[in-house]
């Protein structure tokens, strides 16, 4: 049994234009978007880091998103290959027109650019989730940035938004808030 692999890219090579699903940002300060591999994973796990509220996951976890979880997760790199937005997620196996959207997270570089909107929106349109009519979420009832995001994407997609309590405090040990279940749909994804 012979294995075949993609060809290696080093990371900065992955934010040219030629490689990259999607250019955002503008002339000054383009941002790249596209799919991630291995050599993302650290720097996925730096960035959520970085930006509280989210809940960090290992690094470990990164790297699988990065590798495993590739078609349906998307990064954002400056020109120089820094990673300043990641968004990870998947399609429920249990509701195949079902995308659950685990975490976005833009990084300072590149906030107020509408980037967060920009890496759901590259993913959703992937081929690969051409099957998909909604989208799934868990938001804490305090995280306005979320919500506004998720709002905003509602209003876009013309889909109503529904939501209900998901985990309790006490499900998630005591020590966190309460997970809001986020259900935007249906849409129709070739009009994103």
């Amino acid at each position: 049994m012979s294995a075949t692999s993609e060809p290696f890219i080093p990371s900065a090579d992955l934010a040219r234009p030629s490689v990259a699903d999607a250019v955002v940002g503008n002339e000054q300060t383009p941002l790249f978007i596209r799919k991630p591999n291995p050599d993302d994973g650290w720097g996925v796990y730096e960035l959520v880091k970085s930006c509280p509220p989210l809940d960090v996951n290992s690094a470990y976890a990164y790297l699988l998103l990065a590798t495993q979880f590739r078609e349906t997760c998307a990064v954002a790199t400056n020109e120089e290959g820094e990673i300043v937005g990641f968004v990870s997620g998947y399609v429920k196996s249990n509701a195949p027109d079902t995308y659950f959207l685990w975490q976005v997270a833009v990084g300072e570089k590149a906030r107020g650019t509408g980037l967060a909107r920009r890496l759901v929106e590259a993913v959703m349109t992937r081929q690969e989730l051409a099957d998909v009519h909604h989208l799934e979420t868990t938001i804490t009832p305090d995280n306005e940035a979320s919500w506004g995001l998720f709002r905003r994407l509602a209003n876009r997609w013309h889909a109503p938004l529904n939501s209900r309590e998901y985990f309790s405090t006490d499900q998630l040990g005591g020590e966190h808030d309460p997970e809001n279940l986020v259900r935007i749909g249906p849409f129709q994804n070739n009009r994103l």
